[in-house]
């Protein structure tokens, strides 16, 4: 298990983000890695899929590669499949779930195609462990094998994680539509708050919701592992060594930073909805951050800079299925019709955006804003020049990732840098 074909998928648009932390966890050098559409691909060793699990906050999961090969139809791929040592890695007592994703594939039926795939998995147990084959269980498989065919090839996974790695373990208080925690780990990396040497910037959020952003910067800032509060798919696999396991835990444990009793918090998360300032308490509580963050509700074109001085905000406001009812902006949120947090993609999210550009102009000097939208007019909307714009998706939804650099009585700065698409 020394010599393994590892894929990592994440949002589009992270692969970037993603190439540099797994060279950073994995300690390989530059060029073992290799960025690709999606994801990126590594060749390195079971330990170091464990150690991808544990620390990566922008991938989507961890696979295995275990088969690529050819295929004009579901016949080739029930032969691939079978050709696959799947006994290599776990027993018929474990469950399995096929799925299978596709790009210009010739087939007509996916779904049959995942039928031939896990009738090959099955045939093979019940001709390698005395007639007996895995059961199928779609909702909470023990191993999860994904599949993907292209035009002519089919590349067969075994995945490591089992639930996707943006479920870190420690959300149950969620409101509609959260952030998944790997954008807001993406968004927080592309902002570049925790690249420097120095003491970081206070940090703040005003639009946190159930807490995703400030949490998952709150732990990247105390060296919390993302990993660090769940369970992985790979410690029911054959190959799994418990005290290698229990090694890396207790490490990444021990390298935590302990806060000093008394400290402020230099990270802040406000909302304009209470009920969501409360889940976003409980869960930094179970995230074992709640005493480096500090929660306020208020609306975001009320609340002035939780400290003084610079800093840094990293919002996603509300838009489209992430609507609802809140805030005071304009005559149609005091009527209750329409709120801050719901004006985002309506005609007067140019109203809202606009009132947030002038609050921030006149209270928030030096700061540097990251605002993530689907709205490529966003910066036209308030009034501002953004020096830099990154692309990302949120799901399906194209977005943009834009910067602001606030200076007080003025739409632009200086000398700012206009890059990217």
């Amino acid at each position: 298990m020394n010599q393994l074909q590892l894929f990592l998928p994440c949002a589009a648009g992270v692969e970037d983000l993603l190439l540099p932390e797994v060279l950073r966890i994995t300690g390989l050098p530059p060029g073992c890695a290799t960025k690709q559409r999606g994801g990126v691909a590594v060749r390195t060793s079971l330990n170091h899929a464990m150690l991808l699990n544990l620390y990566s906050r922008l991938a989507q999961r961890v696979l295995v590669l275990l088969s690529f090969t050819e295929y004009r139809s579901e016949q080739d791929l029930y032969r691939a499949a079978s050709e696959v040592a799947w006994e290599r890695w776990f027993t018929p007592k474990e469950s399995i779930k096929v799925e299978v994703t596709a790009q210009h594939s010739p087939l007509t039926s996916l779904n049959f195609a995942a039928l031939k795939i896990k009738d090959a998995v099955c045939d093979r147990f019940r001709a390698t462990a005395d007639g007996v084959r895995p059961d199928v269980n779609t909702q909470w498989p023990d191993a999860r094998i994904y599949t993907h065919l292209t035009t002519d090839h089919c590349s067969l996974y075994l995945d490591t994680s089992g639930e996707p790695l943006f479920k870190r373990g420690w959300r149950e208080d969620k409101g509609d539509a959260p952030l998944k925690e790997t954008l807001a780990a993406a968004m927080i990396a592309a902002s570049g708050w925790m690249d420097g040497d120095d003491d970081l910037l206070p940090f703040y959020d005003p639009c946190c919701g159930s807490g995703t952003i400030a949490i998952e910067a709150a732990q990247m800032a105390c060296n919390v592992a993302a990993g660090s509060r769940r369970r992985f798919a790979f410690e029911k696999y054959l190959p799994f060594r418990r005290a290698e396991w229990d090694a890396m835990k207790q490490e990444a444990a021990a390298a935590e930073v302990v806060r000093t009793p008394g400290q402020k918090p230099i990270i802040f998360g406000s909302d304009v909805s209470h009920r969501m300032v409360d889940f976003a308490q409980r869960n930094a509580e179970r995230a074992g951050v709640a005493d480096v963050i500090e929660f306020r509700g208020g609306d975001a074109l009320q609340r002035l800079p939780p400290v003084a001085g610079p800093g840094v905000i990293v919002m996603n406001p509300p838009y489209g299925e992430r609507i609802e009812v809140a805030g005071v902006a304009g005559s149609a949120a005091q009527e209750g019709r329409f709120g801050a947090r719901e004006l985002a993609q309506t005609e007067e999210g140019v109203e809202f955006f606009s009132q947030l550009a002038a609050h921030w102009k006149k209270n928030y000097p030096d700061w540097t804003a990251w605002v993530l939208t689907p709205d490529l007019k966003l910066p036209s909307k308030m009034r501002l020049k953004e020096s830099r714009r990154v692309p990302m998706w949120n799901g399906p939804i194209e977005c943009r990732m834009f910067r602001f650099d606030m200076v007080k009585g003025s739409a632009r700065k200086n000398g700012s840098e206009s890059s990217g698409t």
